[in-house]
């Protein structure tokens, strides 16, 4: 099994941490921070428990007032990145909510190693008009972290963090971020502008579709925003968005030779295949598979997978797949039947049974 996140924060790490401190806060006691850090709560903590926790810790070791905490802790941002790193954005989100501009100015510095993306949505809740001015501010920056934040924060359902309820409802303001980035030239921003736009189709799916509608074909990076931004509204087969991008029912195509395991052991794979067929060219098509997965209550539960989509000229195309049945620690397997159907552009047009042994 896979090491898990929280155990990133070893004792080099902390030490090395309190090392950079010390250098730009002299009375920093670096020993009693680190003896802090792992106490006896430690190893009860996850991941995001043990960020606040270094947060907590830092407040307490560097005993100055807020806006001088934050200079000893900008310079050391630095040499500390990806997600391991967003205690600073948590010190920030925990002691920084009275000191709106102080705080602002150094999520944008943490921001460029480690995503501010959670400690921004506090300040959306608490100064939603000042924090969304800013926020369209960083939209316009040269620097591509802050105008990933702007869109990035701004997701009403960002995964791990508190959802935006407000923007759930009504996300016409998500809308006015999302407009000034759409056309934005980094990947690393379009990928938060697609995922934004899927966010929102989740409970606004005729927002979303509406526009797509509007701006598909205007350019290649903007074509791709709008498809991955509906890749949801895909999956669940949802006419307007397949017929946007012209996935639509083709009458003439056939499923032949459906051949897939019977049994398959929990920890192998079940191996299928299946050849799609037509009177002429088979065209634009989107092929999903989705597995009925047994639970422990004896229900069931589809998930769709994708396998291929683009243009086929041909009348015939064969595909074949592996689907793992590891166990992982996001999905516990249950010995039973299960189902394996073939989705073509929305529709289910096979299906299997299986044993999972």
């Amino acid at each position: 099994m896979a090491e898990q996140l929280k155990n990133v924060y070893t004792k080099n790490y902390i030490k090395s941490v309190a090392n950079k401190i010390k250098q730009n806060y002299k009375s920093f006691n670096e020993e009693a921070f680190i003896n802090a850090i792992f106490d006896a709560s430690w190893q009860k903590l996850e991941l995001k428990a043990r960020m606040r926790h270094i947060a907590l810790q830092l407040h307490k070791y560097i005993p100055i007032p807020y806006k001088e905490q934050l200079e000893v802790l900008k310079p050391t941002s630095q040499y500390f990145s990806s997600f391991e790193a967003m205690f600073f954005q948590d010190f920030v989100e925990v002691f920084g909510l009275e000191d709106f501009e102080n705080s602002m100015k150094a999520l944008e510095v943490f921001t460029v190693y480690s995503s501010s993306e959670f400690a921004i949505r506090q300040f959306i809740l608490k100064y939603e008009t000042q924090t969304l001015k800013q926020m369209k501010l960083w939209a316009h920056s040269s620097n591509e972290h802050l105008r990933r934040l702007s869109s990035e924060g701004s997701r009403p359902r960002l995964p791990w963090a508190v959802a935006l309820l407000k923007f759930k409802k009504e996300p016409s303001l998500v809308f006015e971020i999302i407009e000034i980035l759409k056309n934005d030239e980094s990947k690393y921003v379009q990928k938060s502008v697609a995922n934004n736009l899927n966010d929102i189709s989740k409970d606004n799916p005729a927002l979303v579709i509406a526009f797509i509608a509007c701006n598909l074909g205007m350019s290649k990076s903007l074509d791709w925003i709008c498809k991955h931004g509906a890749r949801t509204l895909l999956k669940e087969g949802n006419k307007e968005a397949l017929k946007l991008f012209k996935y639509e029912t083709n009458n003439n195509i056939v499923i032949k030779e459906f051949s897939s395991d019977e049994e398959v052991i929990i920890g192998e794979a079940l191996n299928f295949s299946f050849e799609i067929m037509s009177q002429n060219a088979i065209g634009n098509l989107r092929v999903e598979y989705a597995i009925d997965y047994l639970k422990a209550s004896g229900k069931h539960n589809k998930k769709v997978f994708m396998l291929s989509q683009h243009e086929i000229k041909t009348n015939i195309k064969f595909l074949k797949k592996e689907h793992a049945f590891k166990e992982m620690s996001t999905r516990k397997h249950y010995k039973g039947a299960h189902y394996l159907y073939i989705i073509i552009n929305g529709k289910e047009e096979a299906k299997k049974r299986f044993i999972l042994k």
